[in-house]
């Protein structure tokens, strides 16, 4: 029955609510059938009773504690069921001598006191040993559901921890993926020779300073994320101004709702690079981000080249979109791309509506 669970220390352990109660309680069923047959003053009775019952409830909680080690042969347990066994007689033997009034002779010479003596140190002897088991087996299911919980606790701190860690992993894989794609589009400007190239860059530049210290934010919203993706597509409408349109519809109730960090721009970007990019003709992308009860609803459309086969809407960065919204969200929330006639993509973005 070792366990290595912790055990209550301090001169508080000794005195607890519960320990107190279950003594009294056992103390006054036992003197209850002496009521009758007892001579002095039942008051004595009561104090005798309860006096060695508190007795042996301070002996068990010492016992608890002290010796802070034993050796591995000996069990605590055992050693405070036998302390337990052992002090009844001895507080009834304490108890009876300082009942003894003075000039009288001893209570063994006595012998309707001896056999008072002999019936409560049998009644205690026998009920002690299992009270302290019961004590026992109670105390150590209460430790363990505390150990339990304690576990539980940690279990799910870790848990968090590990999930945090993996978003800020997916966070990122998916920041270097939208940021080479960017330069790549200023550096093709630049080989170019296109005038336009300075300014391009510098609009990167001041897209970056604001939008970086953001892209870790757990608690982003939907409307920095809008902000995030009109900067975006001014950027691109500058790289190529004849082959890009847009347009942002955003409900009015959307924007303070929390949105993980470049998920509407993971998709705009999608559309970007693999719908209007490839078109020799461009197109347009309409981005659309409203509120429906308790649910959020992003929608990108383009007219690009459509699902091609080597599109697949698996890129790197929708396969990391995906799989931050099945940590945050589970199944709760869907992604899903479907085409547009004659040509072009919709990605559809569902997810919890949370404040």
């Amino acid at each position: 029955m070792s366990s290595a669970l912790p055990k209550p220390r301090g001169w508080r352990a000794l005195f607890t609510w519960p320990r107190l109660r279950t003594t009294a309680i056992t103390c006054a069923i036992v003197s209850v059938p002496f009521h009758f047959t007892w001579e002095p003053a039942l008051y004595s009775l009561w104090l005798q009773v309860f006096g060695v019952g508190l007795g042996v409830m301070l002996v068990f909680g010492l016992f608890e504690q002290w010796p802070r080690r034993l050796p591995r042969w000996l069990a605590r347990w055992a050693l405070q069921v036998a302390a337990v066994w052992l002090a009844v007689p001895l507080l009834l033997f304490i108890s009876y001598t300082l009942r003894t009034q003075v000039g009288a002779p001893p209570f063994w010479q006595e012998e309707s006191r001896l056999e008072g003596f002999f019936v409560f140190s049998f009644i205690g002897t026998l009920l002690a040993p299992w009270m302290a088991l019961a004590a026992l087996v109670r105390q150590r299911e209460a430790w363990a559901r505390e150990q339990a919980l304690a576990f539980e606790l940690e279990r799910s701190e870790l848990a968090r921890q590990a999930l945090d860690a993996r978003m800020r992993l997916l966070s990122a894989q998916m920041q270097p993926h939208f940021l080479f794609n960017t330069l790549a589009n200023v550096q093709a400007l630049v080989e170019a020779g296109s005038p336009r190239a300075a300014q391009l860059l510098q609009s990167l530049t001041a897209y970056l300073r604001a939008a970086l210290p953001r892209l870790d934010d757990p608690a982003a919203t939907l409307g920095q994320e809008v902000e995030r993706v009109r900067a975006y597509l001014d950027l691109m409408q500058m790289r190529m101004p004849d082959r890009l349109q847009f347009a942002l519809q955003v409900d009015p109730g959307a924007g303070g709702l929390r949105c993980p960090p470049m998920t509407l721009l993971t998709l705009v970007e999608n559309a970007v690079r693999h719908g209007i990019d490839p078109s020799e003709e461009g197109g347009r992308i309409d981005i659309e981000a409203r509120r429906d009860g308790a649910r959020c609803r992003l929608r990108v459309a383009d007219t690009g080249v459509g699902l091609r086969a080597e599109r697949g809407g698996q890129g790197t960065g929708l396969a990391a979109l995906r799989e931050r919204l099945q940590l945050l969200h589970g199944g709760d929330a869907t992604l899903k791309l479907s085409a547009v006639i004659p040509h072009g993509v919709c990605a559809e973005l569902d997810f919890p509506a949370r404040p």
